[in-house]
């Protein structure tokens, strides 16, 4: 099996704690977590999370640890607390309802606690980090 350098792998655009490579680590969990497949004959998306999140218990837990990792993300950028609080009530949200039974399936399908962080923290990118601005095909 091929390997990179650890040169190589420091390079990477989603390596670093830098703005540009956390907004593109954030853009692609969200994208993996909320919109990774398409339901054939709709325009409908849904990701890992709805997947996941069938999985009693532990899907919630796991979604809901992806979820807090994006604000980790978020404060190693230097978010304020109140931003960063945002993004927890989402994720709390996200997975205290998803943690019902039945009810909290559907809600993976229609909230996106993943897809509204993201946007959050994309104004606060926007707005303290410009240089590290990416074009994206979803909008802000």
């Amino acid at each position: 099996m091929a390997t990179l350098p650890l040169d190589r792998l420091a390079a990477h655009p989603l390596a670093g704690r830098d703005p540009a490579g956390t907004r593109a680590r954030i853009a692609l969990i969200e994208r993996v977590m909320e919109r990774g497949f398409t339901i054939p004959g709709t325009s409908r998306q849904f990701g890992l999370d709805a997947v996941v999140g069938l999985i009693p218990v532990a899907g919630d837990v796991i979604t809901g640890l992806v979820g807090v990792w994006l604000v980790v993300e978020a404060r190693n950028v230097g978010a304020s607390r109140w931003l960063q609080a945002r993004m927890l009530a989402n994720v709390g949200l996200d997975t205290a309802v998803g943690a019902i039974p039945f009810i909290g399936d559907v809600l993976d399908f229609l909230f996106k606690s993943n897809t509204k962080n993201l946007r959050l923290l994309r104004r606060h990118l926007d707005r303290h980090h410009p240089a590290g601005a990416i074009v994206d095909a979803l909008p802000s």
